[in-house]
C-alpha cells in the first residue's frame, strides 16, 4: 500500500513539475527579446514581429516542435539537409527542421522573410510600422488563418512588444541591395563607345546589357570587341545557347559572391541555379560550391541557398 502511495506521489509530483515548467508568454518574451533585437539588426525585421510570431507559432516555447526540435516558427524541411523531425500539422507526419540551438530557428525565420521575394515589399515599410508588417504577412500568405494579422497585433499591443523595435542602423532592403544601376563608362574605357548608343548596367559590380531581338553572340562579340567564348564563359553558357530578347548578358566575369546584404536566396518555382547566378551576378561554379550541389543538380523550390561563402 505504501509503495502504491509513493508511486502516486511521484506521478503527481512529475505532473506538477511538468506544468510548472511550461513557459508563460511574459517569460518567453523576456528570454528571447534580446535575440529578436539581434535579428532585427541583421535582417531588418522588427523585433516585435519576430517575437509575436514566435509566441504564436511555438505556443510560447511550449509546442512539441519548440521543445523537441528548437523549431519556434514551424519551419518545414523545404530541401533542408540538416536534422529533421516528423510532426502532424497541415498533413500527417510532415517533415520539419530540427535545430541544435534556438538561435538557428530565429535565423532561419529571418532568412525566409528577408530572402523570399514574396515578402520583399515588407522591408520598404518603416521599422516601427508593426501593423503594416502584420497585415503584409497575411497578404503575402504567411499563414492561412483569416485573423492572423489581428492575432499578431493583439500580442504586440498586449505585451508592448513595439518597445523592442529600437534598432536604428538597419541593413538596406532586399530591393535596394539588389538594385542595378546604369553606368556611364569613362571615355577611353572598353565600354565607352558602346554606352553612347546602348544602355549599360551594373549588377554586383559586373557590367551587363539587356539583349534585344537582333542580338546574337556573334554580333555582341564584335560590338564589344570580345571573343564569343568569352561571352559564353561570362554567362555560364555553352556554345549551343541562344540569346532571347530581355536576356541579361554579362560583358565581364561575374563575381565569386553576391553583393553585400544578399547572403542567401529562397528558391522560387521554375528558378534554376543558372537563373539565380544571372540574377545576382555570381559565377555558377561558386554557387554549386557554397551549396554542395553537383553539376546538373538543382535546388528545390522553397529551399534557402547561399549566395556567399558562409563563415565557418
Amino acid at each position: 500500500m505504501k509503495r502504491v502511495i509513493c508511486i502516486l506521489a511521484i506521478a503527481v509530483s512529475q505532473l506538477l513539475t511538468g506544468q510548472s515548467t511550461r513557459m508563460s508568454r511574459s517569460e518567453y518574451i523576456a528570454r528571447y527579446s534580446d535575440l529578436a533585437i539581434k535579428e532585427m539588426a541583421i535582417s531588418g525585421i522588427p523585433a516585435s514581429i519576430t517575437l509575436a510570431q514566435a509566441c504564436l507559432e511555438s505556443g510560447n516555447g511550449n509546442s512539441y516542435l519548440a521543445r523537441e526540435a528548437n523549431n519556434h516558427f514551424g519551419i518545414k524541411c523545404h530541401g533542408w539537409k540538416g536534422k529533421t523531425i516528423r510532426h502532424t500539422d497541415d498533413a500527417p507526419n510532415e517533415c520539419f527542421r530540427k535545430y541544435d540551438h534556438v538561435e538557428e530557428s530565429f535565423r532561419d525565420h529571418s532568412d525566409f522573410l528577408r530572402y523570399w521575394d514574396r515578402y520583399a515589399f515588407l522591408f520598404e515599410l518603416e521599422p516601427d510600422d508593426y501593423k503594416g508588417w502584420c497585415y503584409g504577412l497575411k497578404k503575402a500568405g504567411y499563414a492561412t488563418a483569416p485573423n492572423y494579422a489581428q492575432l499578431l497585433i493583439s500580442i504586440i499591443e498586449e505585451h508592448r512588444l513595439y518597445q523592442y523595435d529600437t534598432v536604428t542602423m538597419l541593413p538596406p532592403s532586399p530591393a535596394e541591395a539588389e538594385a542595378s544601376i546604369r553606368i556611364h563608362p569613362k571615355k577611353g574605357s572598353p565600354l565607352y563607345r558602346v554606352s553612347l548608343y546602348r544602355e549599360v548596367y551594373s549588377r554586383n559590380k559586373v557590367a551587363y546589357i539587356i539583349a534585344t531581338e537582333y542580338d546574337t553572340f556573334k554580333s555582341l562579340a564584335k560590338e564589344y570587341n570580345l571573343f564569343r567564348f568569352e561571352l559564353y564563359r561570362f554567362n555560364d553558357l555553352n556554345r549551343k545557347a541562344k540569346i532571347t530578347p530581355g536576356m541579361v548578358i554579362y560583358l565581364e566575369k561575374k563575381r565569386k559572391e553576391s553583393a553585400k546584404h544578399l547572403d542567401r536566396h529562397v528558391v522560387e518555382e521554375e528558378e534554376t541555379l543558372w537563373s539565380i547566378s544571372q540574377r545576382f551576378g555570381v559565377r555558377l561554379k561558386h554557387l554549386r560550391k557554397y551549396n554542395n550541389l553537383a553539376p546538373g543538380a538543382e535546388p528545390l523550390p522553397g529551399s534557402i541557398i547561399n549566395l556567399r561563402k558562409r563563415p565557418r
